[in-house]
């Protein structure tokens, strides 16, 4: 089932994320089915959904969870959406070991 939340690229991963913004704590809760089958890591940040504070929150989040530097990771689409594209840049391989990791202790 992990591998329905990411789908692998020759220069990292795209990373499907349902965003909770204005969230109590900040983190993960695992793996929530949407709309067509399709499943996304539930990713909650303490930023409020105004002028991209949450997204920058979420690209933040995502970098220190995976280990990779910030600049690693892009919004590719759903900047004013719960539903989220995340392209991260670097080894495909150890990326979706990292988010395999994530999700298995959330």
């Amino acid at each position: 089932m992990i591998g329905s939340c990411l789908r692998l690229r020759a220069d990292g991963i795209d990373l499907f994320v349902r965003l909770t913004p204005n969230a109590r704590r900040e983190g993960f809760s695992g793996l929530v089915d949407g709309a067509e089958g399709a499943v996304h890591l539930a990713a909650h940040v303490r930023a409020v959904p105004e002028k991209g504070k949450a997204n920058d929150a979420l690209i933040a989040l995502v970098a220190g969870a995976l280990g990779t530097p910030r600049t690693a990771v892009s919004l590719v689409s759903g900047a004013t959406a719960r539903l989220k594209t995340l392209r991260v840049a670097g080894d495909p391989n150890r990326l979706a070991g990292a988010v395999a990791a994530l999700a298995a202790r959330t």
